[in-house]
């Protein structure tokens, strides 16, 4: 079907070939490629607009009426082509009058057609024009034509900047940048403040010569391309400062699978012997990749395609001999980072004595940069769109990550409320510093536990850094995240033992592998065919005991890491005792393994239980005797007990954590635990707030597990707190609640100066 419907690429490139050696005007060269396009793809119309003075001008066409030319304008936005240059991106309609932006232009005469695909044609990140075909019929056009499509406006970006087409607001690239101050909101990656100067991480490599003069000569560039690309990434994997083992190992070993792909190689190449130069076969296979993975909803896979992205700018600047980024270029002593995204090892590129922060286009809390970025303690912000157009190089930047926002070029006045909340925020975290060494002991004389989440190796850094008494939830999920395989046992084993040699005595409590749900693993059969409820599903403990080989390696590693030491080991969303104990047998048979072959094993080892599902409520008689802690994940139970995904923004704030269903719910469940005589513990976010952290110390918890930002607001509330009168507090206001138990709550203990942020 596709070469019926098409002519091979090859085939349209050398039409594109003799068009633009030819020595006739600019006109007269887009007239024969709307012609060439238009005969090849089979297609009855065929039309190029370009943006001139803002407005995207019919320039060419073959199908519609020839009078239009030169007089049909569409502001950006506007009708589909409109539409395909202010969104950058592809159009495929099978119908083109159902599409909502559809505006209909008479003068054109394209009312008998009923298909439409439209490119953008690209120029330095923005779209300077458009590349339409339609047709009678309706159809939707195929990847094959798509992709024909996008190759020609390639070639369509190069001609038109050598004609000096390109619209003169588009190549200033500033015209329509607002030189007053402008507040970008993002999305909240890695929290902290910053002050500095904008800095671009890398324009995107300009592509000057798309058609290939010599097939083999740019073969033999890409191939010299990807040898040295894999050299600096061998070299970056073995040199990246975070050691050998552990999360960022892992982030970079991935990384580093997709620079030795032979898959994406080999479509480059394809591509090549289609015609195209190397610069232009590089940009090419991005762009197909990037459409298809735009079409797939799995976050993980989109995070696989930031990776690609990196390296497919690595290569193209190794291939163009531009390769400078702002990491070899040289940054200024206060530098605030731009850039569309951002591999882990892009970023480790950088020296972070002068890097403050960065603001990315895209970027998600996934996200591998996000990790490493993270690690090193940069505040991050991502999903701002318009950076690029907002932000120039050199400007003034004010990033506040805690609140996922950005001023740039601010007015003076902003600048003082920025300068104000900083000198603030380093105030406060000086007193909450000088708690380090301060035990978190109640007003009236109660010590309570106060732990820390983690999930990377150098997270446990933190437990001294913020004075916490151990790990209380160690998510050992993340090494199976950001492996592109199953990690192996022995890989998990030098993770775990460096946790526990990091927290230097302090408990870690390991929580079995947390997958599925939002969290796929491709590599994983059976992940990947998708769920309606995800979080209701094939997930956690319920994945792990039908994958019993799986569990199985995770217990002998956990097993062989914690030898000589005392080993915590919890289970994950544990609905029914039953499924406790079997999970307890796997880890107790690779011990009895161990011990048959005289290794080392733990001096101790306890079991605990996640109260995640509500239901385990009614049956805490039967487990509680055999378990040795019981934490609770208020993120998840929370959700369950109001039948609310917590990840839909329209539910967000609809449920509020200080309601009298969940501070019952877990009341009851704290009894229960005291009664058997079983420590119980929060690790969820409820924990770390401390309103809420309040409200639960008064319902009687005393340990808790929270992020190390959170320990020390938590401890100066705890140490401003009379336990006695919260206890009696609570049991009032949950006896008869008020209509507003949270600004019941806070009223409170402003009454009390219990010591609240």
């Amino acid at each position: 079907m596709a070469d019926a419907s098409i002519a091979s690429a090859r085939e349209i490139l050398t039409g594109l070939h003799e068009v633009m050696a030819s020595r006739t005007s600019a006109q007269a060269k887009l007239n024969k490629v709307v012609n060439i396009v238009a005969e090849a793809m089979h297609s009855e119309v065929c039309s190029i607009y370009l943006l001139r003075d803002g407005l995207l001008e019919l320039y060419a066409t073959v199908g519609l009426n020839q009078s239009a030319v030169h007089v049909t304008k569409l502001a950006h936005g506007e009708g589909l082509v409109g539409t395909i240059a202010k969104n950058v991106e592809v159009l495929n309609l099978a119908e083109a009058a159902s599409h909502p932006e559809f505006a209909y232009r008479p003068e054109t005469g394209e009312e008998t057609f009923h298909s439409f695909a439209g490119v953008p044609i690209i120029r330095q990140e923005r779209a300077v024009g458009v590349l339409a075909v339609q047709h009678a019929d309706p159809r939707a056009y195929d990847d094959l034509e798509i992709e024909a499509l996008q190759t020609v406006a390639m070639v369509l970006s190069e001609l038109i900047a050598n004609a000096g087409l390109i619209d003169r607001r588009a190549k200033a690239g500033e015209a329509d940048r607002d030189a007053g101050m402008a507040r970008l909101k993002g999305l909240k990656l890695v929290v902290g403040m910053a002050r500095g100067t904008a800095v671009y991480h890398q324009p995107r490599i300009l592509i000057e010569h798309t058609v290939a003069e010599d097939i083999e000569a740019e073969r033999h560039r890409v191939y010299s391309a990807f040898r040295k690309m894999r050299e600096q990434i061998d070299t970056m994997t073995t040199q990246a400062e975070f050691g050998t083992a552990g999360e960022h190992h892992e982030v970079l070993e991935t990384y580093k699978m997709f620079a030795y792909d032979e898959g994406w190689s080999r479509r480059i190449n394809e591509s090549i012997d289609q015609g195209l130069t190397a610069e232009a076969a590089i940009e090419r296979v991005r762009q197909r990749m990037k459409r298809r993975m735009a079409e797939i909803d799995d976050p993980l896979l989109a995070e696989r395609m930031h990776d690609l992205d990196d390296l497919s700018n690595r290569l193209l600047r190794i291939v163009s001999g531009q390769l400078g980024t702002a990491a070899q270029a040289g940054l200024p002593p206060d530098a605030i980072l731009i850039a569309r995204n951002l591999g882990p090892a892009e970023l480790l590129e950088y020296d972070r004595r002068k890097l403050k922060g960065v603001i990315l286009q895209e970027g998600s809390l996934t996200a591998h940069v996000t990790i490493v970025a993270r690690a090193m303690g940069v505040p991050v912000i991502g999903r701002v769109a318009d950076a690029r157009q907002a932000i120039s190089e050199g400007d003034t930047v004010l990033l506040d990550g805690d609140e996922a926002v950005a001023f740039v070029r601010p007015t003076p006045a902003i600048e003082e409320a920025f300068n104000a909340k900083l000198a603030a925020g380093q105030k406060r975290r000086a007193a909450f510093a000088a708690l380090r060494d301060v035990p978190p002991i109640t007003a009236d004389g109660t010590r309570i536990t106060v732990m820390v989440n983690a999930g990377l190796r150098d997270d446990a850094a933190a437990l001294t850094a913020v004075g916490a008494d151990g790990i209380g939830l160690f998510r050992t999920e993340f090494q199976f995240l950001v492996s592109a395989t199953l990690p192996r046992r022995e890989s998990q084993q030098r993770l775990y033992r460096s946790v526990l040699e990091a927290a230097d005595g302090k408990p870690v409590v390991f929580r079995t592998v947390d997958v599925g749900g939002d969290k796929q693993l491709p590599y994983l059969h059976g992940l990947e065919e998708g769920e309606e409820n995800p979080a209701l599903g094939w997930r956690a403990l319920r994945l792990a005991l039908d994958r019993s080989t799986l569990m199985r390696a995770q217990s002998r590693a956990l097993l062989e890491a914690a030898a000589g030491r005392e080993l915590r080991v919890m289970f994950p969303m544990i609905s029914e005792p039953w499924e406790f104990d079997e999970a307890k047998r796997l880890v107790e048979e690779q011990r009895a393994w161990l011990a048959a072959r005289g290794k080392k094993l733990p001096s101790t080892v306890l079991y605990g239980a996640m109260m995640e599902v509500p239901a385990l409520a009614e049956t805490l008689d039967i487990l509680l005797p055999k378990i040795d802690f019981l934490s609770i994940g208020t993120n998840d139970l929370t959700q369950f007990l109001f039948a609310a995904d917590r990840a839909n923004p329209k539910l967000a704030e609809r449920y509020d954590w200080l309601s009298p269903a969940i501070l019952r719910f877990l009341r009851r469940i704290v009894r229960a635990c005291d009664e058997a005589g079983v420590a119980v513990g929060v690790c969820g976010e409820m924990g770390g707030r401390t309103l809420e952290c309040m409200a639960l110390i008064g319902i009687g918890l005393r340990r808790f597990s929270i992020t190390p930002a959170a320990v020390g607001p938590i401890k100066a509330m705890i140490r401003s707190l009379n336990l006695g009168g919260a206890a009696e507090l609570m049991d009032r206001m949950l006896e008869r609640p008020p209509d507003n138990l949270r600004a019941a709550l806070s009223e409170w203990a402003a009454e009390q100066n219990v010591s609240l942020s």
